[in-house]
């Protein structure tokens, strides 16, 4: 009897684990059976991702996003992330896949899948005017500030390491009041937006110093999820020659697509 009474009460333990366990789709043919796939994209880097006037996720990514569930003919839910939560939003099965700005990098891809590249983005040093900052070994013993599991924190990390003094920040507005309040010395930033940043703010006498790297940004899948990833690969690939890609980027860059590497 007893034996009994713990089996039940162990298979309800195990209901109640699996219906509070997230969805977690795996494959394209889970995705259409749910009818609806869970997207994670970032609102604050203008203009791959910003809330409009309704408040509602708009920009580069976002459109790239609906046009992957328009061509995977079901609807998308988008999932706002910060850029610390992306993969562990990813990793605990929050969201399907991320359109995010994601740099592709070794590192990362020990944890995660990337489609080819969808875009680009180019990450760079500010600093101000008086500064003479020309290359990293000019950052040596600077306190330099970066968003938190970006690319530029990456690069920073692993070339520098402790002869640099990393400030992280967990969004990037909070990266460059930073600078712009002379909390650190210099960012590490994306080049389009620090350059719309500081034009709006020309009294903190702020100027790119040099570009850290033109970084190739992959639609991004958990490890396991080879039959989407494969997907994902060939719709961005359709997309690209169609023209489809380029009219979203002219809509937001007002200039044509970047050429993008493939891998």
């Amino acid at each position: 009897m007893r034996l009994m009474k713990y089996l039940a009460a162990a298979c309800v333990m195990l209901g109640l684990a699996m219906t509070a366990r997230p969805a977690a789709a795996q494959t394209v043919d889970e995705i259409l059976s749910r009818g609806s796939i869970n997207i994670g994209v970032l609102v604050d880097l203008p203009p791959y991702g910003i809330l409009n006037e309704k408040q509602e996720p708009d920009g580069y990514d976002i459109d790239v996003a609906k046009l992957l569930g328009k061509y995977m003919g079901v609807k998308v839910n988008l999932v706002q992330l910060t850029s610390p939560n992306r993969i562990p939003f990813l990793l605990t099965n929050k969201v399907d896949l991320i359109v995010a700005t994601f740099g592709v990098t070794p590192e990362r891809a020990k944890q995660v899948l990337f489609s080819i590249p969808y875009s680009a983005i180019e990450n760079v040093v500010f600093a101000p005017k008086d500064k003479k900052i020309t290359s990293l070994d000019d950052l040596k013993g600077l306190k330099v500030g970066v968003p938190r599991g970006t690319v530029q924190d990456v690069i920073l990390s692993t070339s520098l390491g402790d002869q640099v003094k990393m400030a992280r920040f967990d969004d990037d507005p909070s990266t460059y009041q930073a600078l712009i309040t002379h909390q650190v010395d210099a960012i590490a930033e994306t080049g389009l937006t620090g350059d719309t940043t500081f034009a709006a703010n020309p009294g903190a006498g702020i100027e790119r110093k040099f570009t850290l790297l033109q970084q190739p940004n992959g639609i991004t899948m958990r490890k396991d999820q080879w039959n989407l990833h494969q997907w994902v690969n060939t719709f961005v690939y359709f997309v690209k020659n169609n023209g489809e890609l380029n009219a979203i980027h002219e809509k937001w860059f007002h200039k044509p697509l970047p050429n993008l590497p493939t891998f």
